[in-house]
């Protein structure tokens, strides 16, 4: 690959760069392993690729752009070296090469930015006697490093792994791109009120304990976590059985909290677009719109869940069906583990008229 030249420069001419606080150089260089030695066409160059792909690199990875700046290091020039013999190699084509670079920066940002606020915040406050709370950083850092870089690892081993059994288990190509699986929401009621009557620090309390009890909720029932925005979650379970016990224990988990507010859920079951581990589609705007419309500390679900749920045997067509059952022998009522209750059709916006169903435990 050709390198182009330089296009810009890191200041103004007769401009003196902002000089950087000693410490943060000190704490970027444990870090990153290595000092500062490379302006970006240099890495460019050295890493044999173009400054207009490693420019394209540093973007998706969340990097702002430096113009010339002395301020990458070895770490950088492989970096670049490794996604771009990928593509020389044809594992990957250069988009998906760039996609790789922002689903991981996109992932690894906010996995930063959460894990210095919490670790600074409980493990150097107050600070020591004498000593401020970024000259702690350092010794602190020097320590959790070796440790959480071999943690992620085995985390991020341990959830590749598992999305690759998902796919390899699909029946054919078809099932993989058109799967279709259960996508659910769960809101918290009030939640604006909330943000003007709580104290930040409160608010962010309450807004860390749900999305840890939605978390622990999610991935203990088989669920999967696709995201959290605050005062709601999204998640997906391959079945409707395992999404209705999320969305359930979801209800009853924070029904029994009373330092929570009351939470609406609402699940739909159909095929979506999966991309850089989020879900969007006709099924998971039904199933936000489901959570709009269903009733407080109650889970609404959509016609096609529905059906999933009575196929699978996991709920009757109705009690008069699971009596009838019982009494030809086919089916004891207490096989059925979820009651369905039709609600009233009704129309919404983008997606015409729905039939809702209200989602209940039988017995």
């Amino acid at each position: 690959m050709t390198v182009d030249e330089p296009s810009s420069a890191a200041s103004a001419p007769g401009e003196e760069p902002p000089e950087e606080n000693p410490l943060a150089l000190r704490i970027e260089q444990l870090i990153l392993g290595s000092e500062r030695r490379y302006t970006p066409f240099q890495a460019a160059r050295s890493a044999g690729v173009s400054m207009e792909l490693a420019s394209r690199f540093w973007r998706a990875m969340g990097f702002a752009d430096i113009g010339q700046a002395k301020a990458l290091t070895e770490a950088d020039v492989l970096a670049l070296r490794r996604l771009a013999g990928l593509v020389e190699a044809g594992l990957l084509s250069e988009p998906m090469a760039v996609q790789v670079a922002r689903s991981t920066g996109q992932t690894t940002a906010r996995l930063a930015e959460w894990q210095i606020d919490s670790f600074l915040e409980g493990l150097t406050e107050p600070p020591e006697p004498g000593m401020t709370r970024t000259e702690v950083t350092y010794p602190l850092v020097e320590l959790l490093l070796p440790e959480l870089e071999e943690f992620l690892v085995y985390v991020w081993r341990r959830q590749l792994a598992a999305a690759t059994g998902r796919v390899v288990q699909a029946a054919d190509d078809e099932e993989m791109v058109e799967r279709r699986i259960a996508v659910g929401f769960a809101d918290l009621v009030g939640f604006t009120r909330l943000t003007r009557r709580l104290e930040e620090e409160e608010l962010g309390e309450l807004v860390e304990a749900f999305e840890t009890t939605a978390a622990d909720l999610v991935a203990a029932h088989g669920g999967r976590l696709i995201k959290t925005l605050g005062d709601e979650v999204l998640f997906a379970a391959d079945d409707a059985g395992i999404a209705s016990e999320i969305g359930l224990r979801l209800i009853e988990t924070m029904t029994h909290d009373e330092t929570m507010p009351e939470l609406r859920v609402g699940i739909a079951f159909g095929t979506v677009t999966t991309r850089m581990g989020d879900v969007f589609g006709t099924t998971v705007n039904l199933a936000s719109r489901l959570t709009s419309i269903a009733p407080k500390d109650a889970v609404l679900v959509d016609g096609a869940f529905a059906e999933e749920l009575m196929r699978s045997g996991d709920a009757p067509e109705s009690e008069a069906e699971a009596a009838k059952a019982e009494k030809e022998g086919r089916s004891p009522a207490s096989a059925y583990r979820f009651a369905l209750q039709p609600m009233w059709q009704r129309p919404v916006r983008g997606l015409g008229v729905v039939e809702p169903w209200l989602l209940t435990r039988r017995g």
